[in-house]
């Protein structure tokens, strides 16, 4: 007897149109396809059937669940004008696999086709008309952490204070405004009257929260004054919070109680009151670090549930990261006391592994930062000009000024080292008509190339948020000599620029990797970095902390560099933004600092204790 297995890959097929050319009926795995791929996408309109059920009103709450259904087909040994199929049914219950055994029967009509005979039990045995399926789900499992790859624990529980007006303490409307107004003014609130507005509008019991602190920083927030205030509540409890407050978080993310768009969107995986990522990776993650919640399902046969599938809640599985708790802190420091926005990325180039990604922003400018590179993107550019066959030691001119379709171009202020200079010293001193120069000898496609030996522009897919650059083919005369010099439509991110210098340290392309083993498969068109190249490239990074504008760090033996200074805007003089990008053994790093003068006074400064302080941590 012929058992042919029909999976619900197959194509739908309409039974209806297999109309009998002869006296053999149509193949049984036909009818066992169109069925399985009926049931598995919802609708048995095409299938030939004694009637064409509703099936999302017997499939209830479990309809939009991912499902697979096989059907096995085979002749009636004792009919030969019956099919007897055999399906197997499996489903996707919040990551959890549910399957079972149903079975259905085909008749052969006069027209030679097989008829589905309809029976509910087709879809569970248990089924019956009139049943149909309801889900029930509990509370997530308990939530994983955010781990280190050594093992150091980043985003765990913690200790907090939730602290807020339990309206059970004070019962009259105004005393509950006079407390609620006096906590607000106490904690900052800009508007104190709104917070006191949600008191008011809360149910008679309600406890209204204003704020959550780590319960370490309850003398900084004089919890114990604020405990006076009538009706204030401090309830202890546990948040999934980092080391500190700023370790991290544009990156790492923030975990809170879920809204109500996170709940509609969740398809019933998470209900009110469960913790859930909010941000960052905390949110990319939150499915594999929240888990699953328990869940059961019931068929609801004339009204009477009978339980055919439940599942404890599953716990979360950790997520592991590549941050150092030692490196990322340094690098909050540092940037912690820059008087604008700024940001320091650090990359391990042997690896590839971020080692830290700080910003003194809320918003992650280490990873996501959108700015003009200037003069660091020189070392881009300077690796399209060793291609065309210059060397460091190749003689390049360096004009006062250089005009380029009208427009003059010329040397940052107090710029000195102008005449016939070599390439290795146009790069340290930074001369930027030499390079608008060079630019002239190539093609906008032929800079773009060169970034993405270094990184810039890699399409990923990224597992984390970040920006990794773009670089303009499409440009032309004043356009292309901006480009040269890391302006005009040229973006990067500061932990781009920090794969800049750990492509050169590492004699390859270096691509982030915070998440995962392996960054992505890179760009097929990048143009591999040979071993001649990084080494020109080292040489003249080099060369501009012997003797060009990254002397800062001088002090540190064997450290390579490039200083950058950006403009943007359109006041007159430009605004500017300042850079650094540097490697010292087996760490790579970027600075940026917004509204910087220039990159060796304000960058500079910023990069070279991280280096200094860096050393001293890892001996």
């Amino acid at each position: 007897m012929k058992r042919i297995l029909a999976l619900a890959a197959t194509a739908a097929l309409s039974i209806g149109a297999l109309t009998a050319c002869s006296e053999e009926p149509p193949d049984p795995a036909l009818t066992a396809a169109a069925l399985a791929s009926g049931l598995t996408e919802g609708s048995l309109a095409t299938t030939t059937i004694t009637q064409v059920p509703d099936l999302d009103g017997l499939l209830g709450d479990i309809a939009g669940l991912e499902r697979t259904v096989a059907a096995v087909a085979e002749v009636d040994p004792e009919d030969t004008k019956a099919l007897n199929l055999d399906l197997e049914w499996t489903w996707d219950v919040d990551g959890r696999e549910w399957t079972y055994a149903t079975e259905a029967r085909a008749l052969l009509s006069d027209a030679n086709q097989w008829v589905v005979q309809w029976d509910p039990a087709i879809v569970h045995p248990a089924a019956t008309f009139g049943s149909t399926f309801e889900i029930t789900r509990g509370s997530l499992g308990e939530r994983a952490e955010i781990v280190s790859d050594t093992g150091t624990a980043l985003v765990t529980a913690r200790a907090v204070y939730r602290i807020g007006i339990d309206k059970t303490r004070v019962t009259t409307a105004a005393e509950q405004r006079e407390s609620a107004l006096a906590l607000a003014e106490a904690l900052g609130y800009d508007d104190p009257d709104a917070y006191a507005s949600t008191v008011g509008n809360a149910g008679e019991k309600a406890f209204v929260e204003a704020i959550t602190i780590r319960q370490e920083e309850a003398a900084a927030w004089s919890v114990d004054e604020l405990r006076e205030i009538p009706g204030v509540n401090v309830v202890s409890d546990e948040r999934q919070l980092a080391p500190t407050a700023r370790f991290a978080r544009p990156i790492l993310g923030r975990v809170g109680e879920a809204t109500e768009e996170i709940i509609e969107d969740s398809d019933g995986r998470v209900a009110r009151g469960d913790m859930v990522g909010l941000s960052g990776l905390s949110k990319i993650y939150d499915a594999q670090l929240s888990g699953s919640p328990a869940v059961t399902i019931h068929l609801l046969v004339s009204d009477q549930p009978q339980l055919v599938f439940e599942a404890d809640p599953e716990h979360g599985e950790d997520l592991t990261v590549t941050l150092s708790t030692q490196l990322q802190n340094l690098a909050e420091e540092i940037i912690g006391g820059a008087e604008s926005v700024a940001a320091l990325a650090a990359i391990e180039p042997s690896t590839g592994r971020v080692l830290a990604a700080a910003t003194n922003d809320p918003w992650n400018v280490s990873s996501l930062g959108q700015y003009a590179p200037g003069s660091t993107f020189k070392v881009a550019t300077s690796l399209a000009a060793l291609r065309t066959g210059l060397s460091p030691d190749s003689t390049v001119e360096c004009p006062e000024t250089l005009t380029v379709d009208g427009k003059s171009f010329s040397n940052y202020p107090g710029y000195s080292h102008t005449g016939s200079i070599t390439l290795r010293e146009a790069l340290a001193y930074s001369c930027n008509t030499a390079f608008i120069a060079i630019a002239s000898e190539l093609e906008p496609a032929d800079i773009a190339s060169a970034a993405l030996s270094l990184g810039i522009g890699q399409p990923g897919p990224w597992p984390f948020e970040y920006f990794s650059g773009t670089v303009p083919t499409d440009v032309t005369s004043t356009a292309h000599a901006a480009s040269a010099m890391g302006q005009g439509d040229v973006l990067v991110s500061p932990l781009a620029m920090a794969g800049v210098a750990a492509s050169v340290a590492a004699g390859h392309t270096v691509t982030p990797v915070l998440v995962a083993e392996e960054g992505p498969e890179l760009d097929s068109a990048t143009v591999p970095l040979t071993e001649a190249e990084a080494a020109g490239l080292a040489d003249m990074m080099a060369a501009s902390v012997e003797i060009g504008t990254s002397q800062v760090l001088g002090h540190l033996g064997g450290a390579h560099a490039k200083t950058g200074t950006a403009q943007f805007g359109v006041s007159d003089p430009p605004e500017t933004n300042a850079w650094m990008i540097a490697y010292l053994d087996d760490l790579a790093v970027a600075v940026f600092v917004e509204g910087g003068i220039t990159g060796s006074d304000v960058a500079g400064p910023l990069l070279d204790e991280f280096l200094t302080q860096a050393q001293l941590l890892t001996r």
